[in-house]
């Protein structure tokens, strides 16, 4: 039996979105956003293994823009999806990847001071055991935890902010605060931010002191609403597959559909995947994310740094690829773009590549995101529910 291995890039986008104008970073909206093609011209990519699936056509054929360094002939399957949801998060590109377009329009804090309702913060309080919280507002999670670290340790007060996304973070000390303590926080204010329609509560705890300064560590947790409908994971499971999740796609879909997870740095999710390339059963699913593209160098709009983590990635394919079986497909797409010589911080509405490895040149065109999921489970021989399409 075949085996798929969806691997998202997080936020690395190809451009070309036709919706991008509606969206903005600050005032200024996305239109013209293209996260590989921008970072190519500012410094060639060398990205041999997927240009040769099909990166570099699959730009030139979201945005028609040329990304140096990528001009391989495709050999593998290749094309481009547009997104159909109303926003350019995580989890709306992840969804609609397995199959399942956000229904409904997203919240978002507006960027003010306070930035939160009375009422959350009560509950936050009441939660946590404290007389008030720090933050509420809108704040990059490593500046505001450098400014209000020491703050937090003396009062015991939780640092909420929150971003352009529809997320509501919650930063606090692992010890002084307490890691647990922290974890039990966000899941118990999960269900009242998600009424709200806001997409994610962010558990956000770091180490360190006012001396030494302050880091986040990898005990990140994301406490997500839960998809609306079946995705594209819950169809390998009543199918008699198992879906294994790598990174933090267990988080984005609640643990819906999901059969056990790993997670880490990339270096490590790379090793997590090359494991899974031998102990993946027949029929399965191992849905992957690598973050760090998105949260260390699109955020931080480091060009060169996203350069290097893109290099570095498509490095590490040859030990994937030798160990795949006959019948595997491994395909590779992003949720989002994250240019980072756009301005502002934000997430870029853009097009996303879509190359996949072990079927020979197959040219898939532009599709929806939908067409992601529905690429999977054909190959796995999965089929929606009755009057449901992927």
């Amino acid at each position: 039996m075949p085996r798929a291995f969806l691997v998202v890039m997080d936020s690395v986008g190809c451009g070309g979105a036709p919706d991008a104008d509606a969206f903005y970073n600050g005032e200024t909206p996305d239109t013209g956003a293209n996260t590989l093609a921008h970072i190519a011209q500012a410094r060639p990519l060398a990205m041999p293994n997927l240009d040769r699936l099909g990166l570099g056509a699959a730009i030139r054929l979201a945005s028609g823009e040329g990304a140096p360094g990528l001009g391989a002939e495709p050999q593998g399957l290749w094309g481009a999806a547009t997104e159909v949801s109303r926003g350019k998060d995580t989890p709306s590109g992840h969804w609609e990847l397995a199959g399942v377009p956000v229904p409904w329009e997203w919240h978002y804090f507006p960027d003010t001071v306070p930035s939160f309702p009375p009422d959350l913060v009560a509950e936050v309080c009441r939660l946590a055991g404290t007389d008030g919280i720090l933050g509420d507002c809108h704040a990059s999670g490593t500046t505001i935890v450098a400014e209000l670290g020491a703050e937090h340790m003396r009062s015991g007060r939780p640092i909420c902010y929150t971003s352009a996304d529809s997320v509501f973070q919650i930063a606090a000390h692992e010890q002084s605060f307490g890691l647990d303590r922290l974890l039990d926080l966000c899941r118990g204010i999960a269900p009242m931010v998600h009424e709200m329609k806001v997409g994610r509560v962010i558990a956000r705890p770091f180490i360190g002191s006012e001396a030494e300064g302050f880091t986040r560590t990898a005990h990140r947790r994301d406490f997500a609403i839960a998809p609306p409908e079946p995705t594209l994971c819950d169809l390998v499971q009543a199918a008699g597959g198992r879906v294994h999740a790598v990174g933090k796609i267990g988080d984005i879909f609640s643990m819906q559909g999901i059969d056990d997870v790993c997670k880490g740095t990339d270096a490590q999710l790379m090793d997590h995947l090359e494991g899974l390339m031998d102990t993946a059963e027949d029929g399965s699913l191992t849905f992957a994310n690598f973050v760090e593209f998105d949260s260390l160098y699109g955020h931080r709009r480091n060009v060169e740094g996203y350069a290097g983590a893109l290099e570095w990635f498509d490095a590490q394919l040859p030990r994937i690829f030798a160990r795949a079986r006959a019948g595997d497909l491994i395909l590779f797409t992003a949720d989002h773009g994250n240019d980072p010589t756009w301005v502002g911080t934000d997430h870029t509405r853009e097009r996303v590549p879509v190359v996949g490895h072990g079927v020979g040149l197959r040219a898939v065109g532009l599709i929806g995101f939908t067409g992601v999921a529905d690429i999977v489970a054909r190959h796995l021989g999965v089929s929606p529910p009755e009057g449901k399409a992927l």
